[in-house]
């Protein structure tokens, strides 16, 4: 299981999603370009020292992270408030990379067409969206859940 967040925006949010792949066993992926200096003091203050244990990648574009990924047997798992099927409904695998977009505007056309699914986390008809690193939290977890109940192993863990 791996997280690849497409071009983030705030820095807390990757800290906080940098803490929950390392404390998970998670392999993450930054596409960038970011909405920040990569070495932020508000990102380190929130990964802490769990940073250093997680095994990141960092991308300088779509296309050098999609040339990354060719060949490795992974599915773009992408999760959008726009998508119709529910991340609980959905059959996890392994080797799936959970795909996230820029807290300000999800992901262009382009990304969203490339992945292999798009999934969305049910809220409340009033609520737009939910933290990022919240909804990765919630996806992986859920994504974790199925493949050991599966038994299916996490190479990561």
């Amino acid at each position: 299981m791996q997280i690849a967040l497409y071009q983030p925006d705030i820095p807390q949010n990757l800290g906080s999603i940098l803490r929950l792949c390392a404390c998970m066993g998670v392999a993450c992926h930054v596409i960038e370009p970011c909405g920040f200096v990569f070495d932020d003091k508000r990102l380190q203050r929130v990964a802490m020292d769990y940073a250093a244990k997680v095994e990141l990648y960092r991308h300088s574009s779509w296309e050098a992270f999609l040339q990354t990924m060719e060949g490795q047997g992974a599915r773009i798992v992408l999760l959008s408030t726009k998508a119709t099927q529910d991340y609980y409904d959905f059959s996890f695998r392994s080797s799936d990379i959970l795909l996230l977009g820029r807290e300000s505007a999800g992901v262009p056309p382009e990304v969203a067409e490339a992945a292999d699914a798009a999934l969305r986390i049910p809220m409340a008809p009033h609520a737009r969206s939910l933290n990022i690193a919240v909804s990765a939290g919630m996806a992986v977890g859920e994504a974790l859940r199925q493949v050991r109940a599966g038994g299916e192993s996490n190479p990561t863990i």
